[in-house]
């Protein structure tokens, strides 16, 4: 039984961490065009800031995100 078991949690595991990916990555992408051209209008008329971004650039400021988030928890374990 317990064969069986890892068998079904193996891709049910990578199909969850796929839909959570996405997910976030949405989220980024919907806060970012919800906020920043609100906080920085002139920027975003003047094309210096993005008003809306790509799933790559999202998938790049979420790893960048939890690099920061992992070395500000790396600090308070010590």
């Amino acid at each position: 039984m317990s064969k069986a078991w890892w068998i079904a949690a193996i891709p049910g595991g990578i199909v969850l961490i796929a839909v959570v990916l996405v997910v976030v990555l949405l989220l980024l992408k919907l806060l970012w065009a919800w906020t920043i051209p609100d906080l920085f209008p002139g920027a975003v008329a003047n094309g210096l800031v993005a008003g809306s971004i790509s799933w790559y650039t999202a998938f790049k400021i979420a790893i960048f995100i939890a690099v920061l988030a992992a070395v500000a928890g790396a600090r308070r374990g010590k």
